[in-house]
């Protein structure tokens, strides 16, 4: 008897053929070790989705606004540096690229959102020097880094992540305002962060790493809650002056 498509893809992605008789022949939905599992590969596909398009919202709303206001471009600047540390290890190390390719989704996002933010403040020619230096830099580093200075970027890749949001949420708190920062950026980098404390928790336990992860995870929680205060505050105001 021929293998249903739904079948086949469950089978192939998120579980093997006994967690798929446990769940849909035996119906015991609660069987912990495939749920850890289906959990598992669950995560590792969000966070793949998410490496691909967490930036591309962001984007799409500078360009279409026509202004990057509210946005920090040394928040942006260390979120490049933090994104960039894996891909610098990747490269120096010779790995194959399928295993980091698509990470570089994600810096090339973030590295125009950088451009995005210098251009709208009239200094394109910044912008454009600012992509060559990186892309010079990015070279020289994947090709001849020696291997403490690629250690040290990936150890410290973490902590420029969190610093990056401190100072994000510092602006908006300073401004009053999100200026043009995307809610749906912020909600899958946050979703993300959840995901990542999952595979530390399940790689390391509890560690240094873990607990960098959930700082992380908590500063997106306020980045999202600052949307929603600021947003609110400014609707209101708006129909008090109607």
């Amino acid at each position: 008897m021929a293998t249903s498509p739904v079948k086949e893809f469950l089978r192939t992605h998120f579980m093997s053929e006994k967690c798929y008789n446990e769940f849909f022949v035996n119906l015991h939905f609660m069987h912990v070790p495939c749920l850890t599992i289906v959990l598992s590969k669950t995560v590792g596909f969000w966070i793949m989705l998410d490496t691909l398009i967490a930036q591309l919202p962001q984007v799409l709303k500078i360009m279409r606004r026509g202004s990057a206001a509210g946005l920090s471009l040394t928040a942006v600047l260390l979120q490049l540096y933090a994104i960039s540390c894996p891909v610098v290890y990747c490269m120096a190390n010779n790995f194959p690229r399928f295993a980091w390719g698509e990470r570089l989704f994600t810096l090339v996002q973030t590295a125009v959102i950088g451009f995005l933010i210098l251009h709208y403040r009239g200094d394109t020619l910044k912008g454009l020097m600012f992509l060559l230096a990186y892309s010079g830099i990015m070279f020289l580093l994947g090709s001849y880094a020696t291997a403490a200075v690629v250690s040290t970027m990936q150890a410290s890749s973490v902590t420029a992540l969190v610093a990056s949001k401190v100072i994000q949420a510092g602006t908006n708190y300073s401004n009053g305002s999100t200026g043009q920062l995307s809610s749906i950026s912020v909600f899958l980098v946050w979703a993300s962060s959840l995901a990542l404390i999952f595979v530390s928790l399940q790689d390391t336990g509890r560690s240094l790493n873990t607990l960098a992860h959930i700082l992380s995870a908590c500063l997106s929680c306020i980045l999202l809650g600052q949307l929603f205060c600021y947003r609110k505050s400014s609707s209101a105001g708006k129909q008090k002056i109607e």
